[in-house]
Order: structure tokens, then C-alpha cells, then sequence
């Protein structure tokens, strides 16, 4: 009998503490809890940490983060404005503000991810698809681009390489898609905290049409600068040739005022020779006309000259002289 009272007194320790457990629950400083009762909540959510009491074995627990939770999405291709797809990674950061909203909507965090994809994946092909690739590879509208300090004032004044200018920037992207997405995911009592773009990458498909222009984009820049070194070689030849020229100028007006001065001495010498001495002017007109002969006539040359000729005077009146001395060969036809 005595056997009998202690494994009754047993039994009924144990049935004690396990409805006392079954009765009593821990909330952590992470979690916050929704009761149920036949599977539908009654009360209000559990939000402060301790040690709490329920109904046994009619309800259960249902804990739920409270922390400050990761959404890290599947890189996914999607088209820019100017037609070009670029692979797109995102992630979000999100925490459960409304928990019973929550658990009547989603129930467990593996459904407000599976929301969240949606969501989230549909307002960034939205905001992409608005924009052009530039507007989501800048960082910010204001982002001023590094300058190549080789280049002049000139240059730099023309923005040649410059990038080409933006309205928004990728931090104004990402901040669309975050208040489109905020909305949405309001209704199932999540909170989204924050959401960025991890990587953006060209699709294998169109990067060949990307290197392309990046090609062509370079090529345009280096036949400016070649356009532009033309230019200077001929402004600069231009000024060799303008200078060359004032120079030849100078040099034949200089000539000319000399030859100018000694024809005027020559000319007084002639005078004053000729006042003194007849015959020596006589002989000065035979010099140079003797010379004369040599410049217009060759060998095997024949010379024209009528009878009034200067030329044919001066042969006819030094006749008696020897043709060697007067005249150089030639032929002399009247």
C-alpha cells in the first residue's frame, strides 16, 4: 500500500509539472509572441521579455523575431531604359513591427521572404526600367568625375572624356524602389528598414555591344584630340609660312633700296665719268655690251637684230675689229 501511495504521489508531481510547463513560457529580448488557441491568435501580441503564463495544453506559443532581419535577393537580368540588360543584385534589411498582422498574412519568416522576392524584385525591374544605365551606375547626381590633369585649360574647358551628365544617381534609384516597396510590404506588418544595390553587371549577351561603344566612345575622343593637333599644325605652319614670307618681304625691299642706292651711285659715277671723259662712257657702253653678247648669245645660236638695233649699231660700227674680240660665237644675220 505504501508502494502503491508513493507512485501515486509521483504521478501526481509529474502531471503537476508538466502542466505548470505547459502553462508557462519564456518571452526572450529577441522575440516577441503570439498566442494561439485551436490555431487562431487571441490577445494581443507579447512584445516584453520575461517569464509568462498561458492556458495549457489549449494554447500554444508562437514566437517571432523582433530583431532587425536579412533579405538578400537572387541576382536577376532585367532591361535599362536605353534597351540594354544589366544583372541586378539587391538586398534589403526588414523587421516585423505589426506581429500580428504578420502571423495572420505570412506566418513564418520563410513566407515574408517568399513575399519579399516578389515584391521587391518587381519594384526594382520597375525603377530600372525607367532609368538609363548611366542613371544606375553613378553613384550620385552631384559626383563630380576625376579630370586627367595632362589635359590643358582648352581641353579641360571642352569636358573632353567627361561622363555624361545625369538627373538622379543610383542613391535617388534606390530610393524609389524603397518607397515603392515600403508600401506594399506595410500591409503585412514588416517594417523595410533599408534596401541597396549589391552588384550591377552587364549581361553576358550585351556586353559585347557595351565594349563596343566603350570602344567607340574612346575612338570619338582621340579623333578630337587628332582634329584638334591638325588644327595647331596648321595654324602653326600658317605662322611659319606669314613669317617667311615678312621675312622675304623685308629681305627684297632691303635689296631693292640697295640695289635702288648703288644704281643712283652708279648713275652719278656714269655722270661725273661722263663729264669728264667722253670716250671713257664710250668704252663703259662697249664693256657691257660686250657682256650682253655673252648672255644672249650661245654656241650655235642665231641672232635676229634689225638694222636700227643698238646691238647691230654697235656690231656695224666695230666692224674693222677682228671678229674674236667683238663678237662670241655665234651667227649674226642682218
Amino acid at each position: 500500500m505504501k508502494r502503491f501511495v508513493t507512485t501515486v504521489a509521483g504521478l501526481a508531481i509529474l502531471a503537476s509539472v508538466y502542466i505548470v510547463s505547459s502553462a508557462v513560457y519564456v518571452v526572450t529580448e529577441v522575440e516577441q509572441v503570439i498566442i494561439t488557441q485551436f490555431g487562431k491568435p487571441v490577445g494581443d501580441p507579447v512584445t516584453e521579455a520575461g517569464l509568462k503564463l498561458k492556458m495549457p495544453f489549449v494554447q500554444e506559443v508562437n514566437p517571432i523575431d523582433k530583431r532587425v532581419l536579412e533579405w538578400d535577393g537572387s541576382p536577376s537580368d532585367m532591361p535599362t531604359k536605353d534597351k540594354l540588360y544589366i544583372s541586378v543584385d539587391l538586398f534589403a534589411r526588414w523587421r516585423i513591427t505589426d506581429p500580428l498582422q504578420y502571423f495572420l498574412r505570412l506566418r513564418d519568416e520563410r513566407s515574408a521572404q517568399s513575399r519579399l522576392d516578389d515584391i521587391l524584385g518587381s519594384e526594382t525591374r520597375n525603377a530600372v526600367a525607367k532609368h538609363e544605365l548611366i542613371e544606375i551606375i553613378r553613384t550620385t547626381k552631384g559626383r563630380e568625375p576625376l579630370r586627367d590633369t595632362s589635359l590643358s585649360d582648352t581641353e579641360t574647358a571642352q569636358n573632353i572624356g567627361a561622363l555624361v551628365p545625369i538627373q538622379k544617381g543610383r542613391a535617388l534609384v534606390e530610393e524609389e524602389i524603397f518607397l515603392a516597396a515600403a508600401e506594399k510590404v506595410r500591409v503585412f506588418g514588416i517594417e523595410l528598414l533599408d534596401i541597396r544595390f549589391k552588384r550591377i553587371n552587364y549581361n553576358e549577351s550585351v556586353r559585347p555591344k557595351i565594349y563596343d561603344r566603350m570602344i567607340s566612345e574612346r575612338r570619338q575622343i582621340a579623333e578630337r584630340f587628332l582634329s584638334e593637333g591638325n588644327g595647331e599644325a596648321a595654324r602653326i605652319r600658317g605662322n611659319r609660312v606669314r613669317d617667311l614670307n615678312k621675312v622675304q618681304s623685308e629681305a627684297y625691299r632691303a635689296v631693292e633700296e640697295i640695289r635702288g642706292a648703288a644704281d643712283a651711285a652708279a648713275a652719278t659715277i656714269y655722270a661725273d665719268a661722263y663729264n669728264q671723259s667722253p670716250d671713257s662712257v664710250a668704252f663703259y657702253e662697249f664693256t657691257r655690251m660686250m657682256q650682253s653678247y655673252r648672255t644672249i648669245i650661245a654656241e650655235n645660236s642665231t641672232l635676229v637684230l634689225t638694222t636700227d638695233s643698238d646691238l647691230f649699231g654697235l656690231i656695224k660700227g666695230l666692224a674693222p675689229l677682228s671678229a674674236a674680240t667683238a663678237v662670241p660665237p655665234g651667227q649674226i644675220t642682218e
